[in-house]
């Protein structure tokens, strides 16, 4: 427990100072892509796997790691790299990570190194680079092109979840929202704003969106500017914590510190699950915390911060 405990201490650190530690990997050929550590729980050589009836190419089987059953998704299939799939992979790795309350392995071609990084540094992916790209950002290191990939996007694609929220929550929203304020949406991953969107539209909510914490930032900034409050414009705001250019630990932080936007609610909405989120959470100030992506639970929760407002 105690090593655990530091390790919460040491990544804590990082909280509000907008860095991030990526682990870099490659697919095929030599470009390099990384993944927050955050997501990461372990990196083994590709254990032996039993192949699925029926499965998506790209589920190149499961493999069972430290009593579970873990599916292992072919990371370079799933974005649609152009070649074959190694057969030998013998010298292959499988990154196990976790998202949106779900366990799986990626496989990768290799695996390089931990970098710590700033998250004015992460930029989003080029403009017009397109609808299909599985990206959410990039960076340089080395001058070389670091790409980060939208998980969220190809998790979808592999095993979507369910988006729409059940009849029976829909049912217990009796009270007339039409005069509720906008609720703020701020995601880098366009699958994950969608999925948002749709559910908090679902409840009678109009619904503004932003890519990332600077864009709603200078939003917040923006709406308040004759001097009102943010909580004048919106019923609250629902944030992804990874993002490009600023994160949402650091948006979190800003907004508490101005006077402007400091009674603003702000749900933390993240695939970042566990005792270091929590951690986290707590450091920066922010309202609530709920691992993605639940439909029904999201709608429930809104519903009720909207009705004790």
């Amino acid at each position: 427990m105690a090593g655990v405990l530091d390790s919460v201490n040491q990544r804590t650190q990082l909280v509000g100072q907008n860095r991030l530690e990526l682990l870099l990997f490659r697919l095929r050929g030599r470009q390099v892509y990384g993944i927050n550590v955050f997501k990461v729980k372990e990196v083994l050589q590709c254990p032996k796997m039993s192949s699925i009836p029926n499965s998506q190419p790209v589920v190149r089987g499961v493999a069972h790691i430290r009593g579970e059953t873990i599916p292992i998704i072919d990371l370079g299939m799933a974005i649609r790299l152009p070649g074959i799939p190694a057969e030998d992979l013998s010298k292959s790795f499988v990154i196990i990570t976790e998202y949106n309350r779900k366990t799986q392995g990626f496989l990768v071609a290799g695996v390089d190194r931990i970098i710590n990084m700033n998250w004015e540094e992460i930029l989003p992916p080029p403009k017009g680079a397109g609808r299909e790209v599985y990206l959410t950002a990039v960076t340089k290191l080395d001058d070389k092109l670091i790409e980060i990939i939208d998980v969220e996007k190809v998790l979808a694609e592999v095993s979507p979840l369910k988006e729409d929220v059940d009849e029976e929550v829909l049912s217990k929203n009796t009270k007339d929202r039409s005069t509720i304020l906008p609720v703020l949406v701020v995601d880098d991953s366009s699958v994950a704003r969608r999925q948002i969107e749709r559910c908090v539209a679902a409840i009678g909510l109009d619904v503004i969106t932003k890519n990332d914490g600077k864009q709603a930032l200078e939003y917040l900034r923006e709406i308040t500017a004759d001097g009102s409050r943010a909580s004048d414009h919106l019923s609250l705001v629902i944030s992804d914590v990874e993002m490009p250019e600023m994160d949402g630990y650091t948006l979190v932080t800003h907004c508490k510190g101005d006077p402007a936007l400091c009674d603003l609610y702000i749900m933390l909405h993240t695939s970042l699950s566990g005792v270091f989120n929590q951690a986290m959470v707590q450091k920066v100030g922010a309202n609530d915390f709920m691992a993605k992506f639940i439909p029904d639970e999201l709608a429930e929760r809104v519903m009720d911060v909207i009705d004790r407002q």
